[in-house]
């Protein structure tokens, strides 16, 4: 048993109470802020101010709208699933803020005469737990649109499973070259493993960028909005919904956002540790450690809002084959090279040394693979297959076939005759005399 595993299990029944609600007052401030924080960023960003009027500096406007919402009328649409309708925002919440019960955000400390761990609960397979509750929130989204009733937040709620299945694959794979470094799924000690060597940022360099990229599509941010895009689905997945409930939505996607981003520093930035000049020293033990920990996420979060500001929406198929053609093919094969050089680790080249050469040509190799222009159809030139008989099958390949050249000298002759003459009527002419 671990020293963390020890004092996590004499933990008494008020301070695990008290973690509870220091954590869930901590995700929703950091959603307070974070809401402020991506309108000022983005208005900054487009030559605006953003909201300066609620509070100093606009820092009571995102309270001011929840307040809004919560007195707004609620409306559940005739044709939705009145249970499912309500149940779906839920799930999506409480899975939410269940995936950062494993995550340390300090080291040992004392609270009130107890020593502790700044941490809820630490489980032998933590990363999994983290993984999991992700996954579980898909179904909020998934029941919101196939209970409300309406196309739009049908097809909303389609793009997300989707989604959410193709790259929790490659955000797993990604998992996997830091679970084998490491030695463990505990997220306690995968950042203890850190506090002995390198990060694992400079070392797996590969799987933090490929977890970067999947965490982006994971939460459905911008550019991998798709589920909710609101040039093509109106609203997405919460078109139909409206008060508390759509708040929840919000609340579940910026509480996902946090909790990724502080996956994130767990896994790849050393977690709650001071950066090298420090590390060891005063300045990472106690307290300390919760102001590194807070720091290192803000900097994943700025970079949600930034790409937001930035980058456009991603087309469907591009968004599809980026996760299936390029990460998770380059996952697979880092996971490879991760093995080999640890199991090269009596050698006189070093594995820390194989894996920063390999993971600067693994990114190279992705990058030049998602930047390669796709292949271009090929025309088809054969004819139309027919079925036994004269009458042409429909075709294959959705080209509406030219019209025959029979019809389109009647309608060239239809048309000429009726703009001929002074307006009258074609006649007809007859056998013999030429005569009407």
């Amino acid at each position: 048993m671990t020293r963390t595993e020890a004092l996590l299990g004499d933990d008494p029944l008020w301070l695990i109470i008290l973690k509870v609600v220091v954590i869930f007052a901590f995700l929703m401030v950091m959603t307070l802020f974070m809401i402020w924080m991506e309108r000022r960023v983005v208005g900054r960003m487009q030559q605006r101010p953003g909201p300066n009027r609620v509070g100093p500096f606009g820092l009571l406007q995102s309270l001011a709208d929840g307040l809004k919402l919560a007195f707004k009328e609620d409306i559940t649409p005739v044709m939705a699933d009145r249970w499912v309708y309500v149940l779906a925002p839920v799930i999506s919440t409480v899975t939410a803020f269940a995936a950062f019960s494993v995550i340390p955000l300090g080291g040992e400390v004392s609270i009130f005469g107890a020593r502790t761990v700044l941490q809820v609960t630490d489980l032998p397979v933590g990363v999994l737990v983290v993984l999991a509750a992700s996954s579980l929130g898909v179904y909020g989204i998934v029941l919101s649109g196939w209970s409300s009733g309406s196309p739009y937040p049908l097809l909303g709620a389609l793009r997300s499973a989707a989604q959410v299945i193709s790259y929790e694959i490659a955000l797993g794979l990604s998992i996997v070259a830091v679970v084998l470094y490491a030695g463990s799924l505990s997220t306690a000690d995968i950042v203890e493993a850190q506090s002995r060597q390198w990060w694992f940022v400079f070392l797996l360099f590969p799987s933090f960028a490929v977890f970067c990229v999947s965490m982006v599509g994971e939460t459905n941010r911008a550019p991998f909005d798709l589920p909710e895009a609101e040039s093509e689905l109106v609203g997405g997945f919460h078109t139909e919904y409206s008060s508390l409930k759509f708040a929840l939505f919000f609340l579940a996607e910026y509480v996902n956002m946090v909790t990724v981003s502080a996956m994130a520093t767990t896994l790849f930035l050393g977690g709650w540790h001071a950066p090298w000049p420090l590390a060891g020293g005063v300045l990472d033990h106690g307290w300390w450690g919760p102001l590194w920990f807070i720091t290192k996420t803000f900097v994943f979060l700025f970079v949600f809002v930034w790409l937001r500001g930035t980058l456009p929406r991603m087309r469907y198929d591009q968004f599809m084959a980026l996760g299936w053609k390029v990460l998770v093919p380059g996952s697979l094969v880092w996971i490879v090279l991760v093995s080999g050089a640890r199991a090269l680790r009596g050698s006189a080249v070093t594995p820390g040394e194989i894996l920063v050469v390999g993971g600067f040509v693994l990114v190279l190799l992705l990058i030049v693979a998602f930047l390669l222009p796709q292949r271009q159809p090929v025309e088809r030139t054969h004819e139309i297959v027919t079925a036994g008989s004269d009458y042409p099958l429909p075709p294959l390949d959705l080209v509406v076939p030219p019209s025959p050249p029979r019809r389109a000298a009647v309608s060239a002759g239809v048309s000429g005759s009726a703009v001929s003459g002074n307006g009258a009527p074609p006649t007809r002419q007859e056998d013999g005399d030429g005569t009407a």
